[in-house]
This record gives structure tokens, C-alpha cells and sequence, in this order.
């Protein structure tokens, strides 16, 4: 994992990205079989290592990203690092649970999960996650959003994107697969929350970095010409889970 997309915007990272849901860590954790020391790769702002510290005796969270992990929050029981995912100091048979949360399209996929084998432990469990774009109960501002994601900002995605798109189901797991249901995240927002999301969009940055120009900025303009910019709206975004034994 080389590409750092997301230093720059860390704050409204940290600030606007959508949480996951209790229920997501409630059925991933139902698999775990020891709780010594869990791996949090590409911990971002430390979200999920924030929650898997409620459960492990130790938290080891990791991520190339120094401005990301300036944002995350502190407990006594996670350390935080900067590593790339595919290679790392972690002795051989560390961790009881490894998590990837909205990153493993990053990854070169062989030589991770090769890593992952060395760090983990016999009945250890890897899960990796994410969540694609999400959809608004307004129509209207559901129509202008997939507009902006398929057209105003399509070409500013990096390739690996389509990873999303295609609900990670093209992401090989090379371990023994545990069945997992669909999950969502819902919430209600205005059109703040909304600009504030779509700025931590990589492809966002990338077309101001190009063009010296915010896309957002005008999307939400002319959206704001006809919609009350304090009136809610409901967004729900689709999450999708691959779960497996890594030692079995």
C-alpha cells in the first residue's frame, strides 16, 4: 500500500466519515476465539481500533498515513504506527484478529494476505470491509449525487475504486470463508454533512489539485438554488464484509 490519498483532508476524515455499525462488530466478533492482540491495518483515524480496544488486551493499529493517525484517538491498550500494510515488524503468530476497514483496495492483495498469514496465530480471523456510494430518500438529490459520482468526478478515481463498486466480491480471500450478511449504515443529514462528506472524497482532491477548483463547492451551489440547505434527509450506504479463518 503506497498511495496516500487521504493526509490531506485527515481532519474531515476524521470528522465526516460515516462510523460502523455495533452490529458489524458484533457479528465479525462472534468468530473470535482468543483475545490477546488484534491488527487494525490502514487504521485511518483509529475508528475500529478504537472499538476493537474495548474487547483485546492489546491493539496494534497501523497505517502509512502520519497526519491520519494525528487524528486518532489514545487508549492504553492500542499503539499506533506507521507501516505499510504488505510488510511489517510484527513477529510471526501475533494476532487473534485482523481487520481492514474501507482499505484493502489499496492493497497488492498476494503480498498481503502472505503477511497476514506470517503475523497471525492458529483460530485467528481476518476480516476486511467497506462501503460503496450511498443513496438518498430524496430522489432529486439522490439523481444530482450519481450524476457528480459518475460524471463530474468518475475520471479523478483511481483504479482501484472498482473495488467498491464491485462490493469487494472481486478481492480473492486465500483463507477458509465464514459467511457474512450484507450490513447498512443510515443517517440523517443536511446539506453540510453532505458537502463535509463528499470532500473527503480522493477523487475530490485529486480534480483540485488538477484544476485548482473545488467540485464541491459547486455541486452543493446549485443544489442549495432549489433545496433548503437546513432540511434533512436520510442517506444510507451499503457495507459489505468478507470474513474467514486465516489458520483453521
Amino acid at each position: 500500500m503506497t498511495k496516500d490519498n487521504f493526509s490531506k483532508q485527515a481532519n474531515l476524515y476524521a470528522k465526516f466519515r460515516p462510523k460502523y455499525p455495533a452490529e458489524l462488530y458484533k457479528f465479525l466478533l462472534s468468530y473470535v476465539r482468543n483475545w490477546d492482540n488484534a491488527w487494525d491495518c490502514a487504521t485511518g483515524n483509529g475508528q475500529v481500533a478504537g472499538e476493537l480496544a474495548k474487547y483485546f488486551r492489546h491493539v496494534y493499529a497501523t497505517d502509512i498515513s502520519q497526519k491520519q493517525l494525528d487524528n486518532a484517538p489514545k487508549f492504553s491498550n492500542v499503539t499506533y504506527s506507521i507501516s505499510q500494510a504488505e510488510s511489517t515488524d510484527f513477529p510471526d503468530e501475533t494476532f487473534d484478529l485482523i481487520t481492514i476497514g474501507q482499505a484493502i483496495h489499496w492493497f497488492n492483495f498476494e503480498n498481503f494476505f502472505k503477511e497476514v498469514y506470517r503475523v497471525s496465530k492458529s483460530d485467528s480471523i481476518l476480516a476486511f470491509w467497506g462501503y460503496s456510494l450511498m443513496s438518498i430518500d430524496n430522489p432529486i438529490l439522490d439523481g444530482k449525487l450519481k450524476l457528480f459520482y459518475t460524471q463530474t468526478t468518475h475520471e479523478y478515481w483511481d483504479e482501484e475504486r472498482r473495488f467498491l463498486d464491485e462490493a469487494y466480491l472481486t478481492i480473492p480471500l486465500p483463507f477458509t470463508p465464514i459467511p457474512s450478511p450484507d450490513f447498512e449504515m443510515t443517517y440523517t443529514w443536511n446539506l453540510s454533512d453532505l458537502e463535509g462528506y463528499l470532500n473527503t472524497w480522493s477523487s475530490v482532491q485529486k480534480y483540485i489539485q488538477i484544476h485548482q477548483e473545488n467540485p464541491v463547492d459547486v455541486f452543493i451551489a446549485e443544489i442549495s438554488e432549489t433545496f433548503d440547505p437546513s432540511e434533512s434527509f436520510k442517506v444510507t450506504f451499503p457495507l459489505f464484509l468478507k470474513l474467514g479463518y486465516i489458520k483453521s
